[in-house]
């Protein structure tokens, strides 16, 4: 009989307590603040959504993207285009040396406000890309990596993205060596 009031008090007590202890579940991403120098212009993710999309988009978003010098087609093709990436072949390669370099360099470009270190940045990219291949239901495109970044808004970094496109010749052979040669190793090990 003390047993079952013991429970059924342990049971009341989680029914009325428990919203108050509830863990806010992390945001995504809504915003992604694109920086230049002194200079930063903010783009909300669900009109780059709808724009990939629909290819419909905000007087403030057409103003960013014709400051690119590309045509909404090529934009929109960058924003949809699909990587297949299992998440068990995604997560090894993050958490791979390889993995931990690129996105050490890639939290310089890409990070959270107040990110003080490059360990926040990386962190965060780590959650994005698992999210992101969740929320594409095993791929990933940069919507999705926006979607499942972690922090309310995202930091995009110009200057530091113009220093790494100094380095390679093009976005296709950075995005060749990294989605092939790593790839191929991970999957034999």
């Amino acid at each position: 009989m003390k047993l079952s009031k013991f429970l059924i008090f342990k049971i009341f007590f989680i029914l009325v307590f428990s919203p108050f202890f509830v863990i806010s579940k992390a945001n995504a991403a809504e915003e992604i603040k694109i920086t230049y120098s002194i200079f930063s212009r903010t783009i909300k993710v669900n009109s780059l959504k709808t724009f990939a999309e629909e290819g419909k988009s905000t007087k403030k978003l057409k103003r960013i993207l014709k400051a690119t010098g590309s045509s909404d087609k090529e934009i929109r093709g960058v924003l949809n285009k699909d990587f297949e990436v299992p998440i068990t072949i995604a997560s090894k390669l993050i958490y791979s040396e390889i993995g931990n370099v690129f996105l050490t360099r890639l939290s310089s470009i890409i990070h959270p406000p107040n990110a003080t270190d490059e360990r926040t940045g990386m962190l965060a990219l780590r959650a994005s890309v698992i999210q992101g291949i969740n929320l594409g239901n095993g791929k990933i495109n940069l919507i999705n990596f926006f979607e499942g970044y972690p922090t309310k808004t995202v930091i995009l970094d110009v200057s530091a993205l113009s220093k790494v496109m100094n380095k390679v010749e093009s976005i296709s052979e950075l995005l060749t060596f990294f989605t092939n040669s790593p790839l191929e190793k991970i999957k034999t090990n």
